[in-house]
């Protein structure tokens, strides 16, 4: 007899369905019945985990937000010196690139930005990871920033599809 999945799997489920789901069709257009789908679950079912599509939007963009952290502390980790620390930061990200439906549901994010219900929580799961990356690194405001802008320079070239050629400068 296989375990029953406890609340916290099933939530973890339902955030990998909604991903899929919020990457391919942003805030607005994604349903909760095609994530309970995608799921394997009822529409109903959702709601038991979430109170509202606001809600599991918001706990997606945040999975997606914790998920870079983690990868830029452990990559961050045993590196000497401020750049040391953000050139394997940014290694790093290059990894997490390759999750085009992750890099989707971030610029879906900010682009769900423009809703003030979504507004506060995306600003502060964005400015997060400004302020990890500021202290993983120990760098200056202004070169954490740098940093910043070249992610989202990645982020537009994964979400278009670029070719290699605008990931890298050589």
């Amino acid at each position: 007899m296989t375990p029953r999945a406890t609340s916290d799997d099933r939530r973890e489920q339902v955030i990998a369905a909604a991903v899929k789901e919020f990457a391919a069709s942003g805030y607005h257009a994604a349903s909760t019945s095609a994530i309970a789908k995608r799921a394997g679950i009822s529409q109903p079912y959702i709601y038991a985990l979430f109170p509202n599509k606001r809600e599991l939007f918001i706990a997606t963009s945040r999975h997606v937000t914790d998920r870079i952290m983690r990868a830029f502390s452990e990559a961050a980790r045993g590196e000497d010196g401020p750049e040391a620390k953000l050139k394997a930061m940014g290694q790093a990200y290059m990894e997490l690139l390759e999750n085009r439906d992750e890099i989707l549901v971030q610029m879906q994010a900010h682009a769900a930005g423009a809703d003030p219900d979504l507004r506060v929580p995306v600003r502060e799961h964005f400015v997060g990871v400004i302020e990890h990356v500021r202290s993983l690194s120990g760098a200056a405001p202004e070169r954490v920033l740098d940093f910043m802008a070249h992610g989202m320079l990645l982020n537009v070239a994964a979400a278009l599809d670029l070719p290699a050629s605008y990931y890298h400068a050589d």
